[in-house]
């Protein structure tokens, strides 16, 4: 008998082993249509529940200097993640033409909100800044941070009713009203001396420009306005210039200037690979300021090392790649100006905040989105992220996805409890009775 000989087995896409099978294997996950939808899920649970622990490491001392009890910025912390996740919740389950129904409201809300800031005795101003308003006790609300919001839900509404009637191929339709309206809130924010938030609205109204294809002259020009206007009030700032002087900084200065800002690359060197482990970073304890809110990326180094910061940076990007995925896949125009728009908003945020962290970018004041304290910026990014995932769950084909996938998973739960209920009856029948009462 002739020796078999050994069969072959296909290398493409189709089979077989090596690197081009797992490629084709990864890519037909990762193309698969509810991707977008797990990215953003779980991605923004994972930064929420990672700086729920972060701000619970970096804010002790913090507290304690202040006379407080040691958990205070955690527990605020974790009672505006639970309202969030109801906000990210509804805002998932809501459909599409009630958070169409929602943009006018919130942007008049959010307009008056910022007039009562300037009011004397209801705004109240923090590190320079007079964006806050006080309700009493504990509770305060910086309307800007709505107001992005509030930008996007009333300009991606606005550009895609122009859109259904021919209107944004040209200038005067494409602009107006949407870049008034858009001066209007950095007038605002400004009033207030906000320059980071002015900055994350700015890129939120070029995102918006850009995703209605506003011609490149268009663009250009608006874009070399936004420039001039942002040199003027940086220049005509001692505060803003000495920021600006401190990009890679490695000393302090005469004056202490910068001397956040090479604290947070203090606490970025010492962190090494792995970091000091949570709750030992040195910087905290009273060397770096705002650990928790503007520079708590810097005491995530510190803790985690280059890996926690690597995490952090690779669930962001995650959440920008899901985003533009379901912007780009979509028909629906709100819809893609929405998702365009929130993931300019949390990108630019992230880019703006680490980059600052890193002595790249001057110190603007931005929280992390989903990471940094602060419950009157973690409650409308929540909503943001509902409505990703309420556009991702719009997708034709993430839709078929989900309904083919919940009978499987009902059934399958069926399956379990009949097997639990089968082992119950047979460990009854075993059983003999032993004559005791």
């Amino acid at each position: 008998m002739r020796p078999r000989r050994p069969v072959r087995r296909p290398s493409g896409p189709g089979g077989g082993r090596g690197t081009p099978a797992l490629f084709a294997k990864a890519r037909r996950a990762w193309d698969r249509p509810l991707t977008a939808y797990y990215l953003i899920l779980g991605g923004s649970l994972l930064l929420t529940v990672l700086g729920l622990v972060m701000v619970f490491s970096a804010s002790q001392i913090e507290a304690l200097q202040s006379g407080l009890s040691s958990t205070y910025f955690f527990r605020k912390q974790l009672v505006a993640a639970i309202v969030g996740g109801v906000l990210l919740l509804v805002a998932s389950r809501m459909p599409i033409r009630l958070h169409r129904a929602l943009a006018y409201p919130l942007l008049a809300v959010s307009v008056v909100l910022m007039c009562l800031v300037q009011v004397p005795g209801m705004g109240h101003e923090v590190n320079g800044n007079r964006n806050w308003i006080y309700f009493g006790g504990p509770f305060q609300l910086q309307p800007s941070e709505f107001a992005k919001l509030a930008l996007v839900l009333w300009g991606a509404d606005l550009l895609a009713r122009k859109r259904s009637r021919r209107l944004l191929n040209q200038w005067k339709h494409m602009l107006v009203p949407l870049v008034p309206v858009g001066l209007l809130l950095l007038g605002l924010i400004m009033l207030g001396g906000d320059m980071g938030t002015a900055i994350i609205l700015t890129a939120v109204l070029f995102g918006l420009l850009w995703l209605a294809g506003a011609p490149t002259r268009l663009f250009a020009g608006v874009m070399a306005v936004a420039v001039v206007i942002g040199a003027f009030l940086i220049m005509t700032s001692p505060n803003r210039m000495a920021r600006l002087g401190c990009i890679g900084a490695t000393d302090p200065g005469a004056n202490d200037q910068c001397w956040q800002a090479v604290h947070g690359i203090y606490a970025l060197a010492s962190g090494g690979w792995f970091g000091s482990g949570l709750g030992a970073s040195v910087e905290k304890w009273g060397q770096l300021p705002e650990p928790h809110t503007d520079f708590i990326f810097a005491v995530t180094g510190e803790e985690l090392g280059l890996a926690g910061t690597l995490s952090v940076l690779a669930l962001f990007a995650a959440l920008g790649y899901a985003g533009i995925r379901v912007a780009g896949r979509t028909e629906e125009p709100f819809v893609r100006y929405a998702a365009g728009g929130v993931t300019t908003w949390i990108t630019a945020q992230a880019v703006v905040n680490i980059g600052a962290v890193l002595g790249l970018l001057p110190i603007a004041g931005v929280p992390l989105p989903l990471f940094s304290y602060g419950g009157s910026a973690l409650l409308p990014t929540m909503f943001a992220i509902g409505l990703l995932i309420a556009f991702a769950r719009s997708d034709p084909a993430a839709r078929a996805a989900l309904a083919m996938r919940q009978p499987a998973l009902r059934q399958r739960l069926q399956r379990r409890l009949a097997g639990v209920r089968t082992n119950t009856m047979r460990r009854r029948a075993d059983r003999r009775p032993s004559g005791e009462r």
